[in-house]
């Protein structure tokens, strides 16, 4: 489960950093979403990989991550979708505005010859 999660990662964080090189903004706006979902995925991955158990310490338990899963990378990454989905509504906004004003979606503003 550890390495297949770890691949998923990489991979997505391997997609979005290619992505946010590359000329036009739309492509710039998914690359970044990709880095994000794969910085989420990494937080929510470091509060423990096990299903069923309760976020709340049980008395008699001892209090560590083989008896029960972390709640703050939870609301971490649950905080982060909130906030990256903002920022991503707003990056649009600005993306459209640009493309209005420059006639052009690349990101330096000037198009590539034919």
């Amino acid at each position: 489960m550890e390495i297949l999660l770890a691949l998923v990662i990489g991979v997505l964080a391997g997609s979005g950093i290619w992505l946010v090189l590359r000329p036009r903004t739309f492509q710039v706006a998914l690359g970044l979403a990709l880095l994000s979902y794969a910085v989420n995925l990494f937080i929510f991955s470091m509060g423990s990989l096990v299903i069923d158990k309760p976020p709340l310490v049980v008395p008699g338990l001892p209090a560590d991550l083989e008896h029960y899963s972390d709640p703050m990378p939870q609301s971490l990454v649950l905080t982060a979708i909130v906030i990256g989905f903002a920022t991503t509504a707003l990056f649009l906004v600005v993306l459209l505005a640009s493309r209005g004003l420059s006639g052009t979606d690349h990101v330096d503003g000037e198009q590539d010859a034919p």
